[in-house]
């Protein structure tokens, strides 16, 4: 079965940079889109950013310029590169596939079991 495993997560002060890894274990034949989502406690999970199969790429609105998502489908690996964090971006931080793991399967959704990230000084 596949799973996904997030590394990277952790302390950091405000302004400084962090980088998010994701990796899928399992046999993984084609992905949809990979992306990153965040809940912070008391709000509802919202999605930072995610890649297409094809390379586009789509970022909040409170992420853009800082975040970079970028992947390797090769590795099944889905990176989140968070450069000039903010204290608002404390957050559980959650890997997301779309993919299937043959050409006739059907599209399945998975998730990262989530790594904190906690931007304070």
């Amino acid at each position: 079965q596949v799973q996904l495993v997030e590394s990277g997560g952790g302390l950091v002060q405000p302004g400084g940079s962090l980088r998010l890894s994701c990796a899928a274990s399992g046999n993984i034949f084609s992905i949809n889109v990979m992306g990153w989502y965040r809940q912070a406690p008391g709000k509802q999970r919202e999605l930072v950013a995610s890649i297409t199969s094809d390379g586009s790429t789509n970022y909040a609105d409170s992420v853009k310029g800082r975040f970079t998502i970028s992947r390797d489908n090769a590795k099944n690996t889905v990176l989140l590169q968070m450069n000039s964090v903010k204290p608002e971006d404390t957050a559980v931080y959650y890997c997301y596939w779309n993919a299937r793991r043959t050409w006739y399967a059907t599209w399945l959704d998975y998730w990262g079991q989530g790594t904190q990230v906690t931007v304070s000084s």
